[in-house]
Parts: C-alpha cells; sequence; structure tokens
C-alpha cells in the first residue's frame, strides 16, 4: 500500500510540475510577439553554452525566457537603446548539433557587453528591423557592419 501512495504523491507531483510550466508559458505568450532565440549563458567551451528559450518584444526591449524554467520573469532583458550588432554567422562545431540548421548567430553588444544570440534566419529580418525602428524623434540604434556574410 506504501508503495501505491509513493506512486500516487511522484505521479502528482509531476503532473503538477508540468501543468505549472504550461500556465508559465502560457501568460508569458499571451499578448503575441513570441519568437524561438537561444542565448548563449556561457562561453567557457568553444560552440557550447546555449540555453534554448523564447524572446518576446515589449516596447524597447527583447526579453528572454528560459525554455524550462519556472520563472514567470525573463531571465535577460535587452533594451533597444543600448543593443548593436556587431556580426552574424552560420553554427560552427559543435553549434550545428544544439540549434536547428537554419539558424543565425548575431553577435551583439549590449551597453557594451557582448551577447551571442540565435535564431531562425527567417526571424533575423524581423530581428533587425526592430532594432532599426525607432519611435519619431529618438535616434535609431547603429548598425555596427553592414558587410555581413550572406547566411
Amino acid at each position: 500500500m506504501e508503495i501505491v501512495e509513493g506512486f500516487g504523491i511522484g505521479v502528482v507531483v509531476i503532473l503538477g510540475a508540468l501543468l505549472t510550466l504550461f500556465v508559465r508559458r502560457a501568460l508569458v505568450t499571451r499578448s503575441g510577439g513570441i519568437i524561438r532565440l537561444s542565448v548563449r549563458v556561457s562561453t567557457m567551451l568553444d560552440g557550447r553554452g546555449w540555453s534554448p528559450g523564447f524572446g518576446r518584444f515589449a516596447g524597447d526591449e527583447l526579453r528572454w525566457y528560459r525554455m524550462f524554467s519556472f520563472a514567470i520573469r525573463p531571465k535577460r532583458v535587452l533594451s533597444r537603446k543600448g543593443l548593436a550588432v556587431e556580426r552574424r554567422r552560420l553554427p560552427e562545431g559543435q553549434e550545428r548539433f544544439s540549434m536547428p540548421a537554419d539558424w543565425v548567430i548575431l553577435r551583439c553588444t549590449s551597453n557594451h557587453a557582448p551577447v551571442e544570440i540565435a535564431m531562425a534566419r527567417s526571424t533575423v529580418t524581423g530581428f533587425l528591423s526592430w532594432l532599426e525602428a525607432a519611435p519619431p524623434g529618438a535616434v535609431s540604434p547603429r548598425m555596427a557592419s553592414q558587410d555581413w556574410p550572406a547566411a
């Protein structure tokens, strides 16, 4: 009898965790503007340290949420004002195994700190448009390099 009770409690805990993940995602994605986005959280090893998630555009911010997290708050916030794209490249080496084949990696600076983000090739155009756009009277952030290799 104790084994059955323990098993039942385990099943309830797992179902509760899954329900919490789905509710969290529904709360974050409820207003649209969501893209699949991976952020490199560690540069200790070449080609490693990528964390999958999704980004949400909210005004002048790109809010990044980890895919497998219980947190409702974004893990990282990139402000359009301090964000500039340095270069873009295709996944290399180990990176090809950790992300889909049609993704592009953008090396950016966010308030003078480097950050690497990866997204689908079809999403890059929208991201760059959002980055260049600015409200009337505001200064649009500069793109650091316009001679990117064709991806």
